[in-house]
């Protein structure tokens, strides 16, 4: 495995180099350990079958389950999904990208990756500096959680290395994680991403997060909320 230190500021000579390796490396397929706002996340081109196999193969998921995405920006969407333009989504991408929401989507059609037929597209554009930077070069990545299902979330790329070994490529190594002063200067609850279904008549709210139900319903006033009791 490549481990490639990279600091936080854009003045690390290395932070490029260590970019573009990382880039190069997701394109081929190859399984990259990313940091994202709390633990390290295993990432690949979402349209490269040998990664997405990869990537189902570490974390032991059928390949009927959806893998979610990362994007670098709002505008990336109108290529992946449909319906980007509903006023729903425009306000809660607006108001909420980059950060902790992950929204569903109605994938498009003529999109050629490893996903089940009828899964929704899961879509999220992170807060964490350098993953938003290596995805404007990379575009889209599929990203999951770099823990296998019942152990600790990985906070340095240590962890994620004893979870999952040689199957990690390389690894952009930022030190450890912790929660971003900007989740907590925000206040938020959680760490985990709220999450918004797209693909039907109103906007659904199917699991709660640290975007909480009032901050939605502030900009999404139809906001339907499933996850009440």
């Amino acid at each position: 495995m490549l481990r490639l230190a990279c600091g936080t500021t854009a003045e690390n000579v290395d932070r490029p180099r260590s970019l573009t390796a990382a880039t190069s490396a997701a394109r081929r397929g190859d399984l990259i350990l990313v940091p994202t706002e709390s633990v390290y996340a295993l990432a690949t081109d979402p349209f490269n079958s040998r990664g997405v196999a990869s990537l189902r193969k570490a974390k032991s998921q059928s390949n009927q389950i959806p893998v979610p995405i990362m994007v670098p920006s709002a505008a990336t969407m109108s290529g992946l999904a449909v319906h980007v333009g509903l006023p729903a989504a425009r306000a809660l991408m607006l108001n909420f990208w980059p950060g902790l929401l992950t929204l569903l989507f109605e994938p498009q059609s003529t999109l050629s990756w490893e996903m089940p037929r009828d899964a929704p597209l899961a879509a999220r554009m992170p807060l964490h500096p350098l993953l938003l930077e290596l995805l404007r070069a990379t575009g889209p990545l599929a990203v999951t959680g770099a823990n296998v299902a019942g152990m600790p979330a990985a906070t340095t790329v240590d962890d994620g290395v004893a979870q999952f070994g040689e199957a990690i490529v390389l690894a952009l190594d930022v030190g450890e994680l912790g929660v971003m002063p900007e989740i907590a200067r925000a206040g938020l609850a959680a760490t985990i991403s709220t999450v918004v279904d797209l693909r039907g008549p109103a906007p659904e709210l199917v699991r709660v997060g640290a975007v909480g139900v009032a901050e939605l319903r502030a900009v999404c006033p139809d906001l339907v909320d499933s996850t009440a009791v």
